[in-house]
C-alpha cells in the first residue's frame, strides 16, 4: 500500500494481494486519521459483504470470488474504544456485469484499488446501540 498526502485529503493505492479493510485501517493509524469520508475504485478477487438484520441484530454476510470490479466503495472513519472505525459499502459488478453490494467485510485486491480519504479535524466516536445492536456515531 501507497499513501500521500495532500492537503486534507489522502489518496492511498492497495496493491494487488492486499486485503483493503486491514489495509484501510492501517493507513488511517500509521497517518494519523481519525475522522472523514472516503471514496474507492478498483478490482479484486475475493469479497465478504453483509447485510444487517435490525430485527434479529446479527448481519447475514456472503463471500464471492472471481472477477469483480469495485464499482463504487464509499465509507466513513470515526473512532471507536480510542481506535480507528471503518464503516463501508461496496457496490461490485463481476464478469456478466451483475451488480450487488452491501456492508464491506473483507476484500482482496486482484490488479489495484484507488482511494481519497478526505479527512475533518476533530474525533467522532461511537457507541453500541441497545435498540439496534448497531455501532453509532456519538454526536450528542
Amino acid at each position: 500500500m501507497f499513501a500521500k498526502q495532500f492537503g486534507n485529503t489522502w489518496i492511498i493505492r492497495i496493491k494487488r494481494g492486499e486485503e483493503v479493510v486491514a489495509s484501510l485501517e492501517k493507513a488511517c493509524r500509521d497517518n494519523g486519521i481519525r475522522l472523514g469520508s472516503l471514496t474507492a475504485i478498483g478490482a479484486v478477487n475475493e469479497a465478504t459483504i453483509g447485510l444487517y438484520d435490525v430485527e434479529k441484530k446479527v448481519y447475514h454476510s456472503e463471500s464471492y470470488s472471481g472477477d469483480m470490479e469495485i464499482v463504487n466503495l464509499t465509507g466513513n472513519v470515526t473512532t471507536m474504544n480510542g481506535e480507528v472505525y471503518l464503516h463501508m459499502h461496496v457496490s461490485l459488478s463481476d464478469a456478466t456485469h451483475k451488480l450487488f453490494g452491501g456492508h464491506l467485510n473483507r476484500a482482496v485486491v486482484s490488479a489495484t484499488c484507488e482511494v481519497f480519504i478526505h479527512t475533518v479535524p476533530g474525533e467522532v466516536g461511537r457507541f453500541k446501540d441497545a435498540e439496534t445492536g448497531l455501532n453509532l456515531m456519538e454526536l450528542e
